[in-house]
């Protein structure tokens, strides 16, 4: 079954870093409770297939004292003998898919090319699948989310003696609440724990920046008219965030019309989204959001730094930590993508984030390291509109969400045509499009790639569809 398994004991786990280079809510209790074969959509299957019968309920003590040496008595002595392999055949014997989960986990941060093979069989054996490419911990992943396998009962100590293994600085992140275990992955980088107003010190970590020094634009000499700027305005002060720049420290905690902002921005999902960080309740400290170093669906997971809480980045509401228990949520104002030259004609009274902001890097990922898809795995991703096809997303008053095709919507309001729904207006702004009421108010919206806004908003309803 997995011919080289014998071998295993020259093998040894080791922590892969990388340079450069929120969440769909389920409780843990639910998650480790599972069902057999939920629900998939047919897309799902058609894409991956039909899912293998997964049982629920508790393990049996010998399956569950062979997670424990593979996932946790391991990395005691992080020496891989007759014990470890032993372990891993009574897994794959077991038969549970479950248990595919913890090895892909493992799978993350594999350096021999030898031992991640056999743990990619061994998972492929528990799925009843055949790897059909060379990137096997995606195209495993890609099949776990697709079908919705269950966590195995003790997964998020398992997973989190794994990760945390490697990057002890997530040990005060990794524990239960409101967020899927399941779909967070590592994406390649270290947790960003440097304190506030510290980052310009360096680290091995995508580095926010803390009240970025920002020029008028009648003295900016950069960038340039045709460079891609996320646009925000609170209370008639208007600033330019500019994509270089974003794409280099992917999250910014600022101050804009007197109020306190954390911009976070995911590559991976062409999103940039600003959160209000102030007027919490009472007793709850402004949070200050940093990038862990950690992905869910192929979007980044963000903390804050004061408490170690976990936000959803994608819909603001804090899903684990001391926030999650205070049941805080950040509102957002909307981000209007656009070009700098187009946004400090509409607006010539903005400013924008200084040029050394981009350590001198000019990084143009959104047109070259995904042009062929998301690069960690998303599974199955709804096939209305194209994967990477860019959205405005904005949520109704009956908290519907809806998605509008940026591309036919700027067409038709180019051509005097007007998109309403519901309570949301959309408009042109500075050669960007955002949402507002019927008085114009703003609706809080921002553009995304489909595939992102789709999956953390699974019910959105698509205009025009």
């Amino acid at each position: 079954m997995m011919k080289a398994l014998r071998a295993l004991n020259r093998w040894i786990l080791a922590p892969l870093f990388v340079a450069g280079v929120s969440l769909q809510a389920t409780s843990l209790a639910a998650q480790e409770a599972g069902a057999a074969n939920a629900t998939i959509s047919d897309h799902a299957i058609e894409q991956f297939g039909e899912p293998p019968a997964i049982p629920d309920g508790p393990v049996s003590p010998e399956l569950e004292a062979a997670l424990r040496t593979l996932f946790i008595d391991f990395f005691d002595t992080r020496r891989w003998g007759s014990d470890e392999v032993e372990a891993l055949e009574q897994v794959v014997e077991a038969g549970d898919p479950r248990a595919a989960w913890v090895i892909t986990d493992m799978m993350r941060f594999t350096l021999n090319a030898f031992f991640h093979r056999d743990l990619a069989e061994a998972a492929a054996s528990l799925l009843d699948i055949e790897l059909e490419t060379n990137t096997f911990w995606g195209e495993l992943t890609d099949h776990l989310i697709a079908w919705d396998v269950p966590a195995i009962p003790g997964y998020l100590e398992y997973k989190r003696a794994v990760f945390t293994s490697i990057v002890p600085g997530w040990e005060d992140l990794m524990i239960e609440g409101d967020i899927d275990w399941r779909l967070v992955s590592w994406g390649g980088v270290l947790i960003d724990s440097r304190p506030h107003d510290a980052t310009d010190d360096p680290c091995r970590c995508i580095p926010a920046a803390d009240n970025p020094e920002v020029v008028a634009a009648a003295d900016a000499t950069w960038p340039a008219d045709d460079d891609v700027v996320f646009g925000i305005e609170v209370n008639g002060e208007y600033r330019a965030y500019p994509r270089q720049i974003m794409e280099v420290r992917e999250m910014v905690n600022d101050t804009l019309g007197g109020r306190d902002l954390g911009i976070p921005y995911c590559t991976l999902c062409g999103a940039a989204q600003a959160y209000f960080t102030d007027r919490l309740p009472e007793g709850v400290e402004r949070p200050i959001l940093r990038t862990s170093g950690l992905l869910i669906r192929s979007n980044k997971v963000t903390y804050d730094l004061v408490t170690d809480s976990i936000f959803d980045t994608f819909r603001g509401d804090a899903v684990t930590g001391p926030l999650a228990e205070r049941g805080v949520r950040l509102e957002q104002a909307s981000v209007v993508t656009t070009t700098w030259g187009a946004w400090k004609e509409a607006h010539p009274q903005t400013t924008v984030l200084e040029e050394r902001y981009a350590l001198g890097r000019n990084p143009d990922f959104r047109n070259g390291r995904d042009a062929d898809g998301p690069i960690f795995p998303v599974g199955d991703v709804d096939p209305r509109l194209p994967i990477h096809e860019d959205v405005i997303g904005v949520i109704s008053a009956s908290g519907t969400p809806w998605a509008f095709e940026r591309a036919g919507a700027m067409a038709a309001l180019l051509s005097g045509d007007e998109i309403e729904v519901e309570n949301i207006r959309l408009e042109l702004d500075a050669g960007g499009i955002r949402a507002v009421d019927a008085d114009g108010g703003d609706l809080s919206s921002h553009q995304a790639f489909w595939f992102a806004w789709s999956q953390f908003y699974p019910q959105t309803q698509l205009w025009n569809e």
